[in-house]
């Protein structure tokens, strides 16, 4: 257990540094960038790399659900960006990603001694939380249609892009911290390991609002609470950088 959340922080660190050393370059260089007419490359791509940062909230809720404290999202790529038109402000995007999301909410999550896991909702005199989340780690490929005001020599241009993102959940866990015992997983089997959802971003040289929104339930259909499916989706909302 110890050894799994000494890999995850790792992880986080390791793709945290490597995108604020891309991000620092990137900016210095459009700041910078002199072009030389003659060295005008006409068969550009854009947006390479990308990162972004997102605010997660949990769709779909079953009635007693609520989210508290802060729910966040890290998500890092990269696209293969193909140019469909002679302008090339127009092209497909496809990628491979890491996506590291949290869910803070009042759903307590534990195991029976068959490794069945348990849902129920945190309630009651004798309970008290200092915190109550699970996470997920998962592998993301997002496909984009992608529009932009782009030419050779603009790095600046505002951009729209929309698409579906299809994800497969390789970790997750949850914590329970408080009274009576804490409750750890590092497993969460009712999971749904396919999750896929619509892309929508726009916005105009750095800064780019970014939207993921759920096709199909967070947990799969072993995950009950009260006797009835837990059918809740994921929404992201957040910002996305990209980088050359």
């Amino acid at each position: 257990m110890v050894q799994n959340n000494n890999t995850v922080r790792y992880m986080k660190l390791i793709i945290f540094l490597f995108c604020t050393s891309f991000t620092t370059i990137h900016l210095y260089a459009q700041e910078t960038l002199t072009v030389n007419p003659k060295e005008v490359d006409f068969s550009y791509k854009e947006d390479q790399f990308y990162f972004g940062l997102t605010y997660n909230l949990i769709g779909k809720k079953p009635d007693g659900l609520s989210q508290s404290g802060f729910s966040g999202g890290f998500h890092f790529g990269y696209t293969k960006d193909m140019p469909v038109n002679k302008r090339r402000n127009k092209a497909i995007g496809v990628g491979l990603g890491l996506s590291i999301n949290s869910f803070n909410q009042n759903i307590q999550i534990s195991e029976d001694i068959n490794n069945n896991t348990i849902f129920s909702f945190i309630n009651g005199d004798n309970i008290t939380v200092t915190k109550n989340k699970f996470s997920t780690y998962m592998f993301e490929v997002p496909i984009e249609y992608r529009w932009r005001t782009s030419t050779a020599t603009d790095y600046k241009f505002w951009r729209i892009y929309t698409g579906f993102k299809l994800g497969y959940v390789f970790a997750s866990n949850s914590r329970f911290e408080g009274t009576p015992e804490n409750i750890r997983l590092k497993r969460i089997n009712a999971i749904n390991n396919m999750q896929y959802g619509l892309t929508f971003g726009a916005g105009y040289n750095t800064w780019n609002f970014y939207l993921y929104y759920a096709l199909n339930p967070i947990f799969n259909d072993t995950a009950l609470i009260d006797g009835s499916m837990i059918d809740a989706n994921a929404i992201k909302i957040g910002l996305m950088f990209y980088i050359l």
